[in-house]
């Protein structure tokens, strides 16, 4: 969103969780209501095109991550023990 750092895809997942304009207005003070009823109607005009670039965003990002138990293996495996103990410890 001009003059934020609020990203069209922000307010765009906001709205799809059902959120109005002034409850993504709370997420997000930095927006102002005509700015977040703006995007809303783009997104609503352009919805195809948007989720087409929404859905290659996250491919894309999916891709570029390296999961944690490649990344940190040790730490992986100590996340690994500590929620097998967790679960120990509540049965």
């Amino acid at each position: 969103m001009a003059g934020t750092r609020v990203s069209l895809d922000s307010v765009v997942y906001s709205f799809e969780r059902g959120n109005s304009p002034e409850a993504i207005q709370k997420e997000f003070p930095l927006l102002r209501l005509p700015q977040i009823y703006g995007a809303i109607a783009f997104y609503l005009d352009h919805q195809a095109e948007v989720r087409a670039y929404l859905e290659n965003e996250e491919r894309r990002i999916q891709e570029s991550t390296v999961p944690l138990s490649k990344a940190n293996p040790e730490l992986w495996s100590r996340l690994q023990r500590a929620g097998e103990e967790l679960s120990k410890s509540r049965q």
